[in-house]
């Protein structure tokens, strides 16, 4: 008698807000999870709340600190014995500040975080299951990937790396014919941690700063629409806060005929998504 394997989601920054959601999403499918970040008392909780609700999935907790780099590769290695479905970066945070007056330690560790943790893992990931059916990459963008914001540009830049790096995997894979589908979902203002974090302080009122924002909640239902589409970018638009969904966004210098065809669809999804957030640079403050 043969028994299935059982498949894994990882979702990385699962401690709170966009990560702790999508995995409570991911479990209401029947998804066996690692969920992973520093908190472990924060990981505790979520797989009480899973497994009250979802006895039949098995989580499991992996807390770590990704902004080291040995961190980094101990963690993935400390999976080798299980059998990955999808892997999902949700690690990462921002910051308020100009250029010339930020605080370079908290950059360097958000760029370590939000760049080489994403990229090491998301490497490993591919080269180990690129060809194996119905595996999927899903990294955590955000509007300010595909826009830069005045007070946020290295974060942007961070983010801007995201989304250009996913994109282009999802493209080097489709070229390769390969299995896996690679994904990056870009929300806008989110009732997260994010505020505290990104201007250093205790208390960020949403309510006061924000006419509209979606929470955590919403954009882990965002993702899971994304997981189930076929399309490779799902962003929010920051004049109506719609969901959307986009082939890439990005010019690819591919030489076929074929991608020709696709960068000028690309093309004119870009055209339209930056003629959409065009007003919003005016005078707004931004969580991204």
């Amino acid at each position: 008698m043969e028994y299935e394997v059982k498949k894994y989601t990882v979702i990385t920054g699962a401690s709170s807000g966009i990560g702790y959601d999508t995995a409570k999403t991911f479990a209401a499918r029947g998804k066996n999870l690692v969920i992973a970040a520093r908190r472990k008392d924060r990981l505790d909780t979520l797989k009480c709340e899973i497994l009250k609700k979802y006895p039949a999935v098995d989580v499991v907790i992996k807390p770590v600190d990704l902004s080291v780099l040995e961190n980094v590769y101990q963690f993935y290695s400390s999976l080798r014995k299980l059998r990955l479905e999808t892997w999902i970066n949700s690690a990462g945070f921002g910051n308020y500040d100009s250029v010339a007056r930020q605080n370079l330690r908290k950059i360097d560790t958000m760029i370590r975080l939000n760049i080489e943790a994403l990229t090491i893992l998301s490497s490993l990931f591919v080269h180990d299951y690129k060809d194996v059916p119905g595996t999927q990459l899903i990294n955590i963008s955000s509007a300010g990937g595909y826009t830069i914001v005045p007070t946020a540009v290295t974060y942007c830049a961070t983010k801007f790396y995201v989304s250009t790096f996913t994109e282009g995997l999802a493209w080097e894979l489709k070229a390769q014919h390969a299995k896996m589908q690679a994904k990056v979902l870009a929300p806008a203002a989110t009732k997260t941690e994010f505020g505290n974090v990104a201007n250093d302080i205790a208390d960020y009122d949403y309510d006061k700063l924000f006419g509209t924002y979606h929470t955590s909640q919403q954009v882990a239902a965002f993702l899971l629409e994304l997981y189930d589409s076929q399309k490779t970018v799902g962003i929010v638009d920051r004049e109506t806060f719609s969901f959307k969904m986009y082939e890439p966004l990005f010019p690819y210098a591919g030489s076929s005929a074929h991608n020709q065809k696709v960068e000028r669809h690309a093309a004119a999804n870009e055209k339209v998504l930056l003629e959409g957030q065009s007003l919003s640079l005016q005078s707004r403050e931004w969580d991204i």
